[in-house]
């Protein structure tokens, strides 16, 4: 992971592989989650990624050409699995979530037989985050699902910070993007010393369409950031490690391997477009 103090002067490579926490198990800094098309696991797949996130309950149809896909990437090929590391989310609460009923997931997936990372889907309170991290260290350490890392994605931040402070978890998951940078302010300053892994979801939510950039009336000489740069605006940080991302298709998963070539974006250009997607979306920037 890159030290919170340094700048970055390259951007994370799908070929790049990071740790989550003590368990060996080594990610890509893309992870693909939802898809259009099941040749798009492939495709990420060949690009480098080894890190997948598909949902065990909410979503459920949403993540159909992933869960294809990733059947597509292992049919034939049984020694690709080892390869892959699989997270698997569920937003259930306890009790239900105790449960850990995932094997719904590896029943439909033909080759999975496992799964990589157990995640607890949207925590908000501290009582959601305790009972689940409690139900989900316990089921890793029972070997069930096989599971050897854990880990949450968090839609309030205080969360996020107290799980890196304790080393609760093997990876983190939060937003930050154009029209939500206030992880810049209460949570990027405080991360010193850490050693588990933030990967960042909604990354392309702020994005300033052509239809949206028209209806400015900002004139031609105003640059249009394109989709993928968005994914660029949140490796910038350096606190970031890697994305979740939601290609459409195998065509976008190769451009966002190249815009990454690209390298970061400047501190101009960060501040422009928190600007330009403040002009666009109406809400307190948080």
């Amino acid at each position: 992971m890159t030290a919170p103090s340094m700048v970055r002067q390259t951007l994370p490579k799908p070929t790049d592989r990071i740790l989550l926490g003590k368990t060996g198990l080594g990610v890509s800094p893309v992870c693909l989650g939802m898809t259009a098309l099941p040749e798009t696991v492939v495709a990420a797949f060949e690009e480098g990624v080894n890190f997948f996130f598909v949902t065990a309950d909410l979503h459920w149809p949403l993540y159909d050409g992933v869960r294809k896909g990733l059947a597509k990437l292992l049919a034939g090929s049984p020694s690709r699995r080892d390869q892959i590391v699989v997270g698997v989310v569920s937003y259930l609460e306890n009790p239900l979530f105790g449960a850990l009923q995932f094997h719904e997931v590896t029943n439909e997936i033909a080759g999975l037989n496992r799964v990589d990372l157990l995640i607890a889907g949207a925590v908000s309170s501290e009582q959601s985050f305790y009972s689940r991290v409690d139900a989900m260290s316990r089921a890793r350490a029972a070997g069930q699902h096989e599971a050897r890392a854990i880990g949450a994605t968090f839609h309030q931040r205080p969360l996020a910070l107290l799980a890196q402070h304790y080393g609760m978890l093997d990876i983190s998951f939060i937003r930050y993007n154009s029209a939500h940078p206030g992880a810049s302010r209460d949570l990027f300053p405080y991360l010193s010393g850490r050693n588990i892994p933030i990967f960042n979801f909604k990354s392309t939510m702020s994005q300033v369409t052509p239809d949206m950039f028209d209806k400015l009336n900002l004139g031609p000489t105003y640059w249009r950031p394109e989709a993928c740069d968005y994914y660029r605006f949140v490796l910038t940080r350096p606190e970031i490690d890697g994305i979740l991302c939601s290609p459409l298709n195998p065509d976008e998963m190769r451009q966002l391997a190249q815009a990454l070539a690209k390298g970061p974006l400047t501190p101009e250009q960060e501040a422009y477009m928190i600007w330009l997607s403040s002009l666009i979306h109406a809400q307190v920037l948080t």
